[in-house]
């Protein structure tokens, strides 16, 4: 065996180790019940589409930046699930799942992937309940058993790179508008 492959099973071990502790936490029944809310509400990046709108809704003056954030994010989204085609990862077996899915591959995880370019796309307008929330659900893929670590972190930082490309696309809507953005 050479180096890459001893590499590439470490992280596997550690992938399930890290997976099959954070996912022994959803035996509490209220998290598990969070958690799997929290997954649902984030299938095909509902939860951060509607999150966009309704700030394009709510904030007239820098509406045109909102529907540039929403569309990062939804752009992120679609990028994690090209990733997701390609690598073809299949998702831990070695867990019960707590919820259904929508798919068979779990590499880069597509709920991380549009969570995080939605904390940075509408963090950078001033939404700051957005990153937590976003770091609720990307820990909602582990509890509920359907994603690695890796799965996440990747997503995660898929999403979060996404969204920081294009947020001085964002802060241009913003500025059309005489709205500000967090940087």
């Amino acid at each position: 065996m050479d180096d890459m492959d001893e590499t590439a099973g470490a992280e596997t071990g550690i992938d399930h180790r890290l997976l099959t502790a954070i996912h022994a936490r959803g035996v509490d029944p209220r998290l598990a019940a969070a958690a799997r809310a929290l997954s649902r509400a984030g299938e095909h990046g509902t939860l951060w589409l509607a999150a966009g709108l309704a700030g394009a809704a709510l904030d007239g003056a820098r509406r045109g930046a909102w529907l540039r954030a929403t569309a990062l994010t939804a752009g992120a989204h679609l990028a994690g699930m090209g990733v997701k085609r390609i690598v073809r990862r299949p998702r831990p077996t070695h867990v019960e799942h707590l919820v259904r899915t929508a798919g068979r591959h779990s590499f880069p995880s597509a709920h991380a992937t549009s969570a995080a370019a939605a904390a940075v796309a509408y963090g950078a307008l001033g939404a700051h309940a957005v990153p937590p929330l976003a770091a609720a659900m990307c820990l909602s893929r582990l509890v509920v058993g359907v994603h690695y670590p890796s799965d996440v972190a990747a997503g995660a930082a898929l999403g979060a790179l996404a969204a920081r490309v294009g947020t001085p696309w964002v802060r241009a809507g913003a500025r059309r508008a005489g709205g500000g953005v967090r940087d």
